[in-house]
């Protein structure tokens, strides 16, 4: 039997990254559409990688692929909002990123929504798997939670 998720409060993420809700997320029921959840958590995770410096997305040699997302929703969130995605590394590989990013509502003690991502670090060129650049490895380091 599973157990029925619950959402993390603010302590289980290291970084947080403010994200404005647009008029356009909002769907005909008047919260935010969930396929904007997934586009958040990527804004947030890429955003850091490339603020520390670990990410080029324009001209590096080593690019990330999603291979895997998950979303749990447990509170609505919507525009005019801000929200505030925390982010955590939960595994890192030889060349993959376990990513886990909470979204809450400005100011919220528990995630709104919760989920992860799976990047599999790939050379550009080939779009084979290659080993993390030290670059990446120390940026997620600093995104582990004890």
């Amino acid at each position: 039997m599973s157990t029925r998720p619950t959402p993390h409060p603010r302590s289980h993420y290291s970084v947080f990254r403010d994200i404005s809700t647009r008029w356009m997320d909002n769907d005909l029921y008047g919260h935010v559409n969930n396929v904007v959840y997934y586009s958040w958590f990527d804004t947030a995770v890429n955003a850091h990688l490339i603020e520390q410096g670990a990410l080029d997305i324009h001209r590096g040699a080593v690019v990330g692929f999603v291979v895997e997302t998950q979303c749990n929703y447990f509170a609505p969130l919507a525009f005019p909002q801000l929200v505030q995605a925390g982010i955590r590394v939960a595994h890192m590989g030889t060349s993959s990123i376990r990513y886990e990013v909470g979204l809450f509502a400005e100011g919220a003690e528990t995630a709104a929504a919760q989920g992860h991502f799976v990047h599999v670090y790939v050379d550009r060129a080939s779009q084979r798997p290659v080993p993390l650049p030290e670059t990446l490895r120390d940026a997620a380091l600093s995104l582990q939670t004890t």
